[in-house]
């Protein structure tokens, strides 16, 4: 079973995999069968939750609570992480998607997702995405007051680069405590652009985001020779697949992230949870690097 790690020098434990619920929608669960998913995972230690109020055309967050209301034991059992900043199409007052981090907006959000989960606080909540017009003032307005309430433990972002992070931290007199982040051997960009050495500096654990590339790792023909080298280094670790390989090789990074797993199938989440017992030589690790980006690079 995983055992939960502080995720920042002020917390929160978190468990070193997160359940995520992006396509929960898509799973076609019964609310008494998300009850069934959300106590296996448990089971294995995973007890950290990753959502959006955006996720499943704004439907994801009210299913999940669907069955925390069935099963009220759960909800102290999970951390629940959610995010906001992004406005949809999928609401009919959306005339194009856009961004938007105001004061009012971010406050309102958090009062939705408490509503949508049937609980009173919310552990981490993330702004999703950059946003050119984000005020970092009126953002930590917010984060301040929703803090003071209790109603949402602690604050993070999603996907910004180290100055925009350091940007919103300079208004906050207490610490983000992750930047949730699209790591896999398919999207290597925040290897070297600094997102990952900032969290090494900070002492901060980021989040991996889409850590199998959207599924492409597995069916985009451009990626088979990185299928070729992870089935190579598969058979050398004895890992039982693919997906395993992967997430072994994210866990290596030194900034420790917390890999997101996105699957609904509970084999593939009993999977995932014992890449953490999967150690990586160096030089399997760069032969994946490698092979993902189709030149010899250190």
């Amino acid at each position: 079973m995983l055992e939960p790690q502080a995720i920042a020098s002020q917390g929160p434990d978190f468990s070193p995999l997160v359940m995520g619920y992006w396509r929960l929608m898509e799973w076609g669960m019964s609310p008494q069968e998300r009850v069934a998913f959300i106590e296996h995972h448990l089971r294995l230690g995973i007890t950290t939750v990753d959502h959006a109020d955006i996720y499943g055309d704004y439907q994801c967050e009210a299913a999940f609570g669907e069955a925390l209301k069935l099963a009220p034991g759960l909800r102290d059992q999970l951390q629940i992480v959610t995010k906001c900043g992004i406005a949809t199409r999928a609401r009919p007052e959306h005339q194009i998607g856009h961004y938007i981090t105001d004061k009012s907006h971010i406050l309102q959000s958090a009062e939705n997702s408490l509503r949508h989960f049937h609980t009173d606080r919310l552990d981490l909540l993330l702004i999703h995405r950059p946003d050119p017009l984000m005020a970092a003032d009126e953002v930590a307005e917010a984060f301040m007051a929703l803090h003071q309430s209790g109603k949402v433990l602690h604050f993070g972002v999603s996907n910004f680069t180290p100055s925009q992070f350091s940007l919103l931290q300079s208004r906050l007199p207490f610490s983000l405590v992750t930047n949730q982040l699209e790591i896999s051997p398919v999207q290597q960009s925040v290897l070297l652009d600094g997102s990952l050495d900032q969290c090494q500096q900070l002492r901060i654990r980021p989040m991996a985001w889409s850590c199998l590339g959207g599924g492409r790792l597995f069916n985009d023909p451009h990626f088979q020779p990185l299928r070729n080298e992870l089935e190579a280094v598969r058979q050398e670790t004895g890992a039982s697949s693919l997906e395993q390989v992967v997430y072994a090789w994210i866990l290596m990074l030194p900034s420790r992230p917390l890999p997101i797993i996105g699957s609904g199938k509970t084999a593939r989440v009993s999977e995932a949870a014992s890449a953490l017992n999967l150690i990586l030589t160096r030089q399997q690790w760069f032969r994946i690097r490698k092979a993902a980006l189709g030149f010899d690079v250190p």
